[in-house]
């Protein structure tokens, strides 16, 4: 599956959870900073979110308001970028385009949860533009929300399975005949080890994918005991809010890979 550079960097998966956490970098969630250092460090799987600002700038955040994790408040949504340039992730830094991540991180392969259907159009121009369509996966929890990104999106653009598309992954690990035949865009799917009291990530999840092609990407993982046991079973991605650990996981095992092949 090497047709893709998302397909082509360091293998098992290694993903930096909103650039998360780095010492003195503590709540500098979906910054520019903890990007960089994520990238010093050796990572190349970014994962991320982003939204539209009113005037249809696209932003790296997670959540639709600004409360949380910045020193400023308000719905992404209803404030122009010049308002939203304004807010400091931390206290610390300002929030940022995602035409900037892109821009400052070339060799980065990012996965970009898109939150919001207004963020769509901006998102594809905003790939277009930077001609970053061939690096990046774009993820989302809503299957209508995908399949808009499929169709506005040019040929190839690589994108994660959405909800339906997994619950019929996990019902063909259980029924093999119960799935039909994939569709091209099905390569990666993205889940929790868990959704409610259901165990989404084992044996006959894995097997399914083997057979289809499918790359399975859990999130998100912290403690080194789960992460080994994912390895395990054959996972081929992991998030993490704790990319130092993964890493000391994945050098015990002799597969970390601080460098994109050549």
């Amino acid at each position: 599956m090497h047709d893709h550079a998302f397909f082509a960097g360091p293998y098992p998966r290694a993903f930096v959870h909103r650039g998360w956490h780095f010492g003195d970098l503590e709540g500098m969630e979906n910054s520019l900073t903890a990007f960089r250092r994520a990238v010093a460090e050796g990572f190349y799987y970014l994962e991320t979110d982003v939204h539209a600002t009113a005037d249809g700038v696209v932003v790296v955040h997670h959540d639709a308001v600004l409360d949380r994790t910045t020193d400023s408040c308000g719905a992404i949504a209803r404030l122009p970028w010049q308002v939203v340039r304004t807010a400091k992730i931390g206290g610390r830094e300002p929030v940022s385009r995602l035409e900037e991540v892109l821009e400052e991180l070339p060799d980065a392969l990012l996965n970009i949860d898109v939150k919001a259907e207004r963020a769509i159009r901006p998102l594809l121009d905003t790939l277009r533009r930077t001609n970053a369509f061939g690096r990046v996966c774009v993820a989302s929890f809503s299957e209508a929300r995908l399949e808009r990104v499929r169709r506005d999106g040019p040929d190839g653009l690589l994108t994660s399975m959405g909800t339906k598309a997994i619950a019929r992954l996990w019902a063909a690990g259980r029924l093999p005949r119960f799935v039909r035949a994939r569709r091209g865009y099905q390569r990666i799917a993205q889940v929790p080890v868990r959704q409610g009291g259901l165990t989404v990530v084992d044996k006959r999840l894995i097997s399914a994918a083997r057979r289809r092609g499918i790359e399975v990407h859990v999130w998100t993982i912290d403690d080194p005991g789960q992460m080994n046991e994912l390895i395990d079973l054959g996972v081929d991605g992991l998030m993490t809010d704790r990319p130092g650990v993964l890493r000391d996981v994945l050098r015990a095992r002799g597969l970390w890979a601080a460098a994109l092949p050549e």
